[in-house]
């Protein structure tokens, strides 16, 4: 019998000692805290969603870690493949599977320029901000799901334009 450092005495994986560690990463991706409400609404919706499922998550064993990421050149938006702002992943998948859009009056403001930013369709109803139930849901599907160990395979990534323009805006307005 082998007992290593934990008082285990299995050599395998076998173990019921052996705690497998359990983690939520939430990635929170945005262009804009100071001015945008639709970045701003998404944080606090977020922040409010983690909230009141943590005691959950930790009473079953995850840890959550959030990412916050302020996407302000093209480089982080090319690094993150960023699509559209706002945009919250748990463990590497995006909570929308479809990204929709609608025009963002404070992320033009910021450009000087026509910006769409996301809007989240949940429940058929389109709102410019993640409900914080669509994000309760779909970190307790992440967990109880079926949830997959990798992100889902992504198309070759390229800028979109709209984020193209933004960069541009606010670029030549420094």
């Amino acid at each position: 019998m082998n007992n290593n450092k934990d008082g285990c005495s299995c050599s395998g994986d076998c173990c019921p000692q052996k705690q497998v560690e359990k983690k939520i990463d939430i990635d929170f991706l945005y262009l804009d805290l100071n001015i945008c409400k639709r970045c701003q609404g998404a944080e606090s919706n977020l922040e409010q969603a983690i909230n009141e499922v943590s005691a959950v998550l930790t009473s079953a064993g995850y840890e959550v870690s959030v990412n916050k990421v302020n996407i302000s050149s093209p480089e982080l938006a090319i690094k993150h493949s960023f699509l559209s702002s706002p945009t919250i992943r748990i463990n590497g998948n995006d909570i929308s599977l479809d990204v929709t859009e609608t025009a963002c009056k404070d992320c033009g403001d910021i450009c000087g320029d026509s910006v769409d930013c996301r809007s989240w369709v949940y429940e058929g109803v389109e709102h410019p901000e993640p409900p914080k139930e669509m994000i309760v849901n779909a970190i307790l599907k992440e967990v109880y799901g079926g949830h997959s160990e990798s992100p889902k395979s992504k198309k070759e990534y390229m800028l979109p334009d709209n984020l193209r323009a933004f960069f541009n805006g606010t670029a030549a307005n420094k």
